[in-house]
């Protein structure tokens, strides 16, 4: 029994001891209807625990008990952050689930999660109606936007609260199949955070840019819940938008926050970012994906800390970082391991783990990686393999012991008998000045079995063309890794979390395949 490592305690004793500290700062955030804007927003931790507790005694009052399901179905608000805590506080279970899905996607989960409630904002109340009556209709749907009177933390009924129990179940994006619910305890959570502090810290008089949804493990363990914990000021946003967060930055002295690289690459790219105000900024986390050495050093040059880092829903994210005195000579890895988290590589072959440098499937074990998936035993099983939680993610250990992710064991293929990675040939290509984005799929090739297909997009006023980024390639790469084919497009797909959608690149090229 862990009762310590339960989140149970983490706002009730912040809110005690700094009660008058603004926990969350929403400014210029729609209201919970869509809309207006909802005016100057700042919550402290007493209201904020006072918002918990409420919730947490309605849940009780309703019948719900322990291990219970709250889902919820809402862009990112102030209301979501006092249920997730209400939960922490019940022993119930927060399904968060992505507004942006469709009423049928939504019903899946919401039949494989079976939730007492599904709490949604107004704005999507007709959507989680909707998904109810084709999944659960046996749920109670409530209101996001009329939470329940406040009560003191006294009314709320204790429940004994272990650091193995369940605390929230995040919905995998599907690439490989049904999104399957990853199940994160109390304790995932909890050490994932401490590892997180003992590697880019977070104190009291931080003020975190949340950007990521919370429907995605980013949105919570990634900044969030540690500067709840610690403290500090979370300024929430509904979504990115460059040009509102480079007036924030200023405008909130922003000292922390966290993305993925297309999030530092429309800053980067907007015409105000060589002369915005970002004194503040003390650092940035990096997720989702290596960032190009030509952006790492646009931000390097403005005088902001890049700390890159690697993570998966499972592993409660965090798995690899570049410590910042590294970020230069290792542009491009996902870094070493957190503090209290193990790795590995799995030999392609299945002839046991990788000694030294060399490559293969990347292996995470410690208190963060997740409890397995919610009612897939056998996913559970397979994901879990030999007390190692398989990432499915290629990986190169270089002799100093810097990780380096070349790609997914699905995305890798083979062409004339060699193994290609995509990351390593995206990288390079990313290394074009006319190229913004790039992604790199396998198609089939009568001759070498398969080979490269490269979706490029142009950097604005500039042209490229397949002929000259063969040529860039070719300088820079063995013969048989360059892409055969290119296509510009304007824009890459991308999950709710920011990561390539390759799997949307395949449909396309599943309808409109190349021609030799």
């Amino acid at each position: 029994m862990s009762p310590e490592l339960s989140l149970s305690r983490w706002l009730p004793e912040r809110a005690a001891l700094t009660p008058n500290r603004v926990a969350i700062d929403c400014t210029g955030l729609k209201d919970n209807a869509g809309l207006k804007d909802s005016g100057d927003r700042k919550i402290s931790y007493a209201e904020l625990a006072e918002s918990a507790a409420g919730w947490a005694a309605h849940f009780a009052e309703s019948g719900l008990k322990k291990g219970d399901r709250v889902a919820t179905l809402a862009r990112n608000c102030p209301e979501q952050v006092a249920v997730f805590f209400a939960c922490a506080l019940s022993g119930l279970v927060l399904v968060p689930l992505n507004w942006r899905l469709t009423a049928p996607e939504l019903a899946y989960q919401l039949r494989d999660c079976e939730p007492a409630v599904l709490a949604a904002d107004p704005a999507l109340h007709a959507l989680g109606e909707q998904a109810l009556r084709q999944s659960t209709p046996g749920a109670i749907l409530s209101s996001l936007a009329s939470p329940p009177p406040p009560r003191s933390t006294a009314e709320v009924p204790a429940t004994a609260i272990d650091g193995e129990d369940p605390l929230v179940i995040l919905y995998t994006s599907g690439t490989t199949g049904r999104p399957k619910g990853a199940v994160l305890t109390h304790a995932n959570c909890f050490w994932t955070n401490v590892s997180l502090d003992r590697t880019a810290e977070v104190a009291g008089q931080d003020v975190v840019l949340q950007v990521l949804p919370q429907c995605h493990v980013g949105g919570w363990n990634v900044q969030p819940l540690l500067a709840w914990w610690k403290g500090a000021t979370v300024v929430l946003e509904q979504s990115f938008d460059a040009d509102r967060v480079l007036s924030l930055i200023p405008a909130k002295r922003i000292t922390t926050m966290m993305g993925v690289p297309t999030n530092y690459l429309m800053l980067a790219e907007h015409p105000g970012f060589a002369t915005a105000d970002l004194s503040s900024l003390r650092q940035v986390i990096v997720g989702g994906a290596p960032m190009p050495r030509s952006l790492l050093e646009t931000w390097l040059a403005r005088g902001v800390t890049v700390l890159q880092g690697y993570g998966l829903t499972e592993a409660a994210p965090n798995v690899l970082c570049v410590p910042s005195e590294y970020a230069r000579q290792k542009t491009g890895s996902a870094g070493r391991p957190y503090l209290h988290v193990q790795v590995a590589l799995r030999d392609l072959a299945g002839a046991g783990q990788v000694a030294g440098a060399g490559t293969g499937e990347l292996l995470v074990r410690g208190p963060n990686v997740f409890a397995g998936y919610w009612r897939n035993p056998a996913a559970t099983q397979a994901a879990l393999a030999s007390g190692w939680l398989a990432t499915g993610d290629i990986a190169e250990r270089d002799a100093d012991g810097f990780y380096w992710i070349r790609g997914r064991t699905k995305d890798m293929y083979i062409s004339g008998g060699e193994n290609v990675y995509p990351a390593e040939v995206e990288e390079v290509l990313a290394g074009h000045e006319s190229v913004v984005e790039v992604a790199v799929v396998g198609v089939p090739d009568g001759r070498w079995g398969e080979t490269g297909l490269a979706f490029v997009v142009v950097r604005p006023g500039q042209q490229a063309s397949a002929q000259n980024l063969t040529a860039f390639c070719r300088e820079r790469l063995a013969r048989y890794k360059v892409p055969a084919y290119f296509r510009f497009v304007a824009e890459l797909p991308r999950l709710t979390s920011g990561k390539l959608d390759k799997v949307s690149l395949r449909a396309i090229l599943a309808k409109n395949p190349p021609r030799p």
